[in-house]
């Protein structure tokens, strides 16, 4: 079975992932006005970054653990599994807290979030080939992959190079 063949009917992949797309793209504006409604200049970035970690903690614990009782899953939990996954939760959260530091730094969200958008992808499909490269290996790569990342960092340096008020 193929993958587009397992995602019929209804490609429902797809949904979820456009789902993250509209999450993602929302985040940096609302993580921004967050920071501001704090109305603490100086520490309004933290505060604001707590109530992300306490929304990860509904989202991320509770939301699984539902779904786990309701499949009457295994608690099992390969050591591999975990470690992955704790350190990919890390890595997230870093870059979150990244983003907060660069909108400390005088950031805008529609320029941090856009390099950060432009640039994950980039480092995305770089890791994802060397941890599982394709039948073929790189050479298999089709040219319009390889523009669609050249076109990524292409939009990452002209956000960067054109960014409002530079």
């Amino acid at each position: 079975m193929t993958d587009a063949n397992a995602s019929q009917p209804g490609m429902t992949w797809l949904i979820f992932a456009l789902m993250t797309v509209l999450s993602w793209g929302l985040y940096g504006v609302f993580l921004h006005s967050g920071q501001m409604g704090m109305s603490d200049p100086i520490n309004g970035r933290y505060k604001a970054f707590l109530f992300v970690g306490i929304a990860y903690l509904i989202t991320a614990v509770v939301g699984p653990t539902i779904m786990l009782l309701a499949n009457g899953a295994s608690w099992s939990i390969p050591a591999k599994g975990m470690t992955w996954s704790l350190l990919a939760g890390i890595l997230g959260a870093l870059g979150a807290f990244c983003v907060l530091l660069a909108f400390g730094a005088k950031g805008t969200p529609s320029v941090v979030m856009s390099i950060v958008f432009a640039g994950a992808p980039i480092v995305n499909a770089i890791v994802a080939l060397a941890l599982h490269p394709p039948a073929g290996g790189w050479s298999a790569l089709r040219w319009q992959f390889i523009a669609g990342i050249l076109l990524a960092a292409l939009g990452g340096y002209l956000v960067t190079l054109y960014r409002p008020g530079s």
